[in-house]
């Protein structure tokens, strides 16, 4: 049965219906698209542990997986692309197709794609279905991309798939002009991982854009598009509709579109694609929804309208407005893969839906690994993710004073990145990680400065350096109860502090 949120006082608003009017108020040449568009209502007439492994303890374990980890190592990384599934598909067909083995849910989007695939796993879970994930990067551990029941394979097994695979990826590199890539391997372990467990479901996040992203060898029945923003811009585009086209590949023929809110250029590309292959689609804003959501300890309490009803005081240890949004979309990614708005007009068992949302963990993300002073870590990585972060966390958390710590990428938007976090910083500590994709410090401080002042910026080449530094800056001035540290920048460097901080 539907439980609905606490009754308003008479005369009051209605949350949802507000953000209805909002997002109505739109370019009215969405209203052509969507006149050809099926859209996901419910109809009347219807009956109503820690995610982040640490390194194997067995040594011979341990050898043999960094042996894994150093043969992946030869092959393209993840930053070059070759666009095509041809390698991909040739790996799927040796192995018999194991993709093919389970139905699935497709993520793609700018920001939020990972938190929003834990949600969607936990609903799974809770709903006991046997569930695989694949998402990436990951944080400390290679072994995290690939769970199966809500927690990562154990090294053995990842060390297994990847021997069990191996002959056929000899093969198919024999075959094509080009080896297949880092993230391609891992895709087809994933796979076969699924496959020989078997899952009932598996959730899986797209690498990089979507058309020829490697995952995109399934047939999903559910395709989710979390935020899209600029990021990747030399190889998706240069603005929010060329980016939207890479990733609408996703959305498969008759397939259920879970549209998260969209910039309307990018909105347009998206809604234009479910015409053309007659998928349904479910609008964030418009079927489904925050109705509600209010700051609690630990994270927060949140109303969802999900595509079959309301679903009342459903806690999500998350914080940001961003994360409230997350999970409006994986809960009605769940509800379209029961066939919740368009076979049945009910909603899922609120308590499981509860449990659910309550047990959610996303590591790195506004993660706190330290007290006194407070540090978190949070692995926004392009302008539209340290603009969510940084409200985030000046919503969440009473700081005094807060300290950067930032270590980037050199391909990012670096500039867009510091300026969304200049207004919450009140100093900056640069740094770089260990990755040969790191911005060096000094080129990093030099942008800083132009940011922030050349007062407010301080230089330390070396992460464990730079923390240190941040916590004396932090204890300055008698604010040690009150001020804070955000670490933040890319995954690498929020990993590479998790360990420094003891966490795996």
């Amino acid at each position: 049965m539907s439980e609905h949120p606490h009754d308003a006082d008479a005369g009051e608003p209605d949350p949802f219906d507000e953000i209805v009017e909002a997002e109505t108020d739109r370019d009215p040449d969405l209203a052509v698209i969507e006149a050809g568009s099926r859209t996901l209502r419910t109809r009347a007439d219807f009956p109503q542990a820690d995610a982040v492994p640490s390194r194997p303890a067995d040594p011979e374990v341990d050898k043999a997986l960094r042996a894994v980890e150093a043969d992946l190592a030869t092959r393209w990384g993840e930053t070059k692309l070759e666009p095509s599934v041809a390698r991909i598909a040739a790996l799927m067909d040796l192995l018999g197709e194991p993709q093919r083995a389970y139905p699935s849910v497709h993520i793609t989007g700018t920001n939020g794609k990972t938190s929003t695939a834990r949600m969607i796993e936990a609903l799974f879970c809770e709903f006991e279905l046997r569930t695989g994930r694949y998402t990436s990067p990951h944080v400390q551990s290679i072994t995290e991309r690939i769970s199966l029941d809500g927690a990562p394979i154990d090294a053995e097994r990842f060390i297994s798939t990847y021997e069990d695979i191996k002959p056929y990826v000899e093969m198919v590199d024999a075959s094509q002009e080009f080896r297949l890539s880092f993230f391609e391997v891992l895709t087809g372990m994933a796979y076969a991982a699924f496959a020989d467990a078997p899952v009932d479901v598996a959730v899986v996040e797209v690498g990089m854009g979507g058309e020829w992203d490697a995952t995109n060898v399934i047939d999903a029945s559910v395709a989710v598009i979390t935020p899209i923003d600029l990021d990747h811009t030399d190889r998706l585009g240069g603005t929010h509709a060329e980016i939207a086209v890479e990733k609408s590949g996703v959305i498969k023929q008759g397939a259920t579109v879970i549209l998260a809110q969209q910039p309307v250029d990018a909105a347009q590309v998206m809604l234009k694609k479910a015409v053309e292959v007659d998928a349904t689609v479910a609008r964030e804003g418009m079927e489904f929804g925050v109705s509600a959501r209010e700051v609690a300890v630990g994270g927060q309490l949140l109303t969802l309208r999900g595509l079959g009803g309301d679903y009342s005081d459903v806690f999500l240890p998350l914080h940001g407005a961003h994360q409230a949004h997350n999970a409006a979309v994986a809960l009605a990614a769940v509800e379209a893969f029961f066939g919740i708005g368009s076979q049945h007009a009910r909603t899922l068992d609120v308590d499981a839906v509860r449990k659910a949302f309550a047990a959610v963990s996303s590591p790195g993300r506004l993660e706190i690994v330290r007290r006194s002073p407070t540090v978190v870590l949070d692995a926004a990585h392009n302008p539209a993710g340290a603009r969510a972060t940084a409200e985030a966390i000046t919503e969440a958390f009473g700081f005094s004073r807060l300290i950067g710590v930032v270590g980037a990428s050199a391909d990012k938007d670096v500039r867009g990145f510091l300026e969304a976090f200049e207004p919450v910083f009140a100093e900056v500590v640069v740094t770089q990680n260990s990755s040969h994709r790191a911005m060096d410090a000094d080129a990093l401080a030099a942008v800083a400065v132009e940011v922030f002042g050349d007062e407010r910026v301080v230089v330390e080449p070396r992460l464990d350096e730079a923390l240190e530094a941040a916590v004396t800056l932090a204890e300055e001035e008698a604010e040690y109860a009150g001020a804070g540290i955000l670490v933040t920048g890319s995954v690498i460097t929020v990993g590479e502090a998790r360990l420094l901080f003891g966490k795996g």
